[in-house]
């Protein structure tokens, strides 16, 4: 046993060395880049389990981005349309948007489907512009079968964006432990996805567009001290990983209708 605990200790010992070894260098990595990446890649990999024929409901499909991944199952789109790309022109907007291919235009909270209509459902980076995500939960509940899956993605905290539309920053994982389990899911996964480093990696990255957008600021010294930045905050990431119970882009998360 104690040579179990004097193997982790020296592992650990050196995993920190290296990170600190490698604090200087230039190479950032793709730290602060992978949130997309990540995301897509569970999701897929989480559709790919749905037995092929199953009939799966994509709740706030908006421009079905993730129809492509469905080819196995008998894919349905939901939205509620109003979005145009433009919305009031405050924060982050798209510009253009086509909400021309929805199956099913009806709020989110009340689709107009029979009990227990569909094998699986997924919402992927919607609740925040739910404006009563709570709500969607019981609709979901409602429309599921028994043993049905619930797939949903959702920042942890996120600028504003699709503004007015935009009406929570994040969920925390209890979020989702709370209300799934209240109302008829078994929770099956919540996955972070990137960790504390990671996210503040994202913002430096973006705060070059960020200050010439709202402060006409283009000093390259500061861009300068990012590239600096962003390594330090690799090889933080590398020995703090853990810090994704502080802050992460967001969850994962897999339910069954029980």
């Amino acid at each position: 046993m104690k040579s179990q605990f004097f193997l982790l200790g020296v592992m650990v010992f050196k995993k920190i060395i290296n990170a600190l070894f490698e604090f200087g260098s230039n190479s950032s990595g793709l730290i602060g880049l992978k949130n997309e990446e990540v995301r897509l890649n569970w999701l897929k990999k989480t559709l790919n389990e749905i037995p092929v024929g199953n009939r799966i409901l994509d709740a706030g499909a908006g421009e079905l981005a993730q129809k492509k991944y469905c080819a196995h199952l008998k894919y349905i789109s939901q939205d509620f349309a109003q979005y145009d790309g433009k919305g009031n022109n405050q924060g982050l907007q798209t510009q253009n948007w086509d909400n021309s291919k929805i199956d099913i235009v009806s709020d989110i909270i009340s689709i107009p489907e029979p009990d227990a209509s569909f094998d699986a459902i997924m919402c992927i980076e919607v609740f925040e512009h739910l404006s009563e995500p709570i709500l969607a939960i019981k609709e979901f509940s409602r429309l599921l079968k028994k043993g049905g899956d619930l797939i949903i993605t959702a920042p942890f905290c996120s600028l504003t964006h699709f503004a007015p539309y935009h009406f929570y920053s994040g969920f925390n994982k209890y979020f989702y432990e709370k209300h799934l389990t209240d109302n008829g899911f078994e929770i099956i996964e919540i996955l972070p996805n990137g960790d504390y480093f990671d996210f503040l990696a994202q913002e430096l990255r973006r705060l070059s567009s960020v200050a010439n957008t709202y402060g006409g600021y283009t000093n390259q010294k500061v861009y300068k001290y990012i590239n600096n930045l962003l390594p330090i905050l690799k090889r933080m990431s590398v020995v703090g990983a853990e810090s994704s119970e502080l802050l992460c882009f967001g969850y994962h998360v897999r339910g069954k209708r029980i």
